[in-house]
């Protein structure tokens, strides 16, 4: 950290605490050479995502998108709110793990259906119906037996 009277880099910090909004250290310094005293504040720093969409346009990370498909699946189910946040934090929590600065919309809605699936699996299948753009009835039907060959499967393996 350079000193903004003289230039030097020879200073020390004389005083730290979290500044107002909590969300950054403000740090109180003093120039080894000059003796002036300067404040400085240190942030966290997010990195943007950006989803990359069906038609590859590009958008930043909102997570209220994938709390009101959620939602929208959930209408009429016996799905508490509490599960629904716990679900969009666990998304939410899975992409920014990544670590990655661009993902593509595809990999969310396939992260939403994966937790989606063993909260609900009627609102599972209204997602599903939404977001791989059912055509008809027998996408819709393949669908149904894939979710229900499953669950066939996982009850003879316990």
């Amino acid at each position: 950290m350079k000193c903004p009277f003289c230039g030097s880099d020879n200073n020390h910090v004389i005083d730290s605490r979290p500044a107002e909004d909590d969300n950054s250290i403000r740090r109180r310094r003093i120039c080894d050479d000059c003796k002036k005293r300067f404040t400085t504040y240190e942030k966290i720093e997010t990195i943007p995502l950006i989803v990359i969409k069906k038609d590859n346009t590009r958008e930043q990370f909102d997570r209220s998108k994938i709390e009101s498909g959620v939602l929208r699946a959930c209408h009429k189910r016996p799905v508490s709110a509490a599960q629904i946040t716990k679900l969009v934090d666990d998304v939410e929590t899975e992409v920014f793990n990544k670590e990655a600065k661009e993902i593509p919309s595809s990999e969310i809605g396939e992260l939403v259906m994966d937790k989606l699936k063993d909260v609900d699996p009627v609102a599972y299948v209204r997602f599903a119906s939404v977001y791989r753009e059912f055509k008809d009835v027998n996408t819709f039907m393949n669908e149904l037996k894939l979710m229900l060959s499953q669950e066939d499967k996982n009850k003879s393996e316990a």
